[in-house]
């Protein structure tokens, strides 16, 4: 029987990419030269900003488009917007001013546009997430978003009440994208904002049929942009709820999960 051809490779970077240490293996960088001699297309698509991709894109010697604030942001080669869907200013005031009542343990990050802006640098919290995505964080409020736009608002809280604080927040803010992206990671974005709408508009804008699209994923922001394209990965060390959700599957993110689908499916 034929192969499916497949165009273009969208993958999550934080364990799907990149391994527990959050780096490039060998094998996955060697995949992603082979995607570059081929000529197909290969498009980040994480809850990063720009600024804490830029590192990996650079390590890996890539030049491509990347999907930012899962998919509130595109950007093209040459770091131009190709689309952006953020909330206003007043709703993400709204957002922090009730966080900061309800006294949840947690730390807010506020991004608008490439700005990181956090109410307390020195947080430990807040210290580790510059450490994991090379970038740095600016004290502020949200008084330092940028053309009155927020793209994304991160919440770094404790594992035993990141359920309960999502769970609110979906209540309180119905109209708004919330999803966890790790198991004590929350983000919030604009209404009809995730990966999949960045991955629909990016091959709208591209001319790529969805049906020859790849995309790697590993957690519940993720999901969405799987179930968008033909063939839809979900990593080995993904949440067991997923897996449930999810036939096609490779290993995890410490055993080149990435790659071997690739070869696999004879992409590369």
């Amino acid at each position: 029987m034929e192969r499916q051809k497949y165009a273009i490779v969208f993958s999550d970077l934080d364990g799907t990419l990149l391994d527990s240490s959050h780096r490039l293996s060998p094998l996955t960088r060697q995949a992603l030269t082979s995607l570059k001699n081929a000529e197909i297309p290969f498009v980040p698509v994480s809850a990063r900003s720009p600024s804490g991709m830029f590192p990996i894109l650079n390590d890996a010697g890539l030049r491509c488009p990347l999907i930012a604030y899962g998919g509130a942001l595109i950007l093209d080669e040459r770091k131009e917007i190709l689309f952006h869907r953020g909330m206003e200013k007043a709703i993400a005031e709204a957002i922090i001013g009730y966080l900061e009542k309800t006294g949840h343990d947690l730390s807010w990050c506020l991004y608008s546009f490439d700005r990181w802006i956090v109410k307390n640098r020195s947080d430990p919290r807040i210290a580790d997430e510059e450490r994991i995505v090379r970038a740095k964080a600016l004290n502020g409020s949200v008084d330092d978003v940028l053309n009155q736009t927020a793209h994304k608002i991160l919440l770094i809280c404790s594992p035993s009440e990141s359920d309960r604080i999502e769970s609110d927040l979906k209540a309180r803010f119905p109209r708004l994208s919330v999803a966890k992206s790790s198991a004590f990671q929350i983000e919030i974005m604009a209404q009809g904002v995730d990966k999949a709408l960045a991955v629909e508009k990016f091959c709208a804008l591209r001319n790529f049929d969805l049906n020859e699209a790849v995309a790697f994923g590993d957690n519940y922001n993720d999901e969405t942009m799987l179930k968008s394209v033909r063939k839809g990965v979900l990593m080995g060390n993904a949440p067991a709820e997923l897996k449930r959700r999810f036939s096609e599957q490779t290993s995890d993110n410490d055993h080149d999960g990435v790659c071997r689908k690739l070869i696999e499916l004879g992409i590369i």
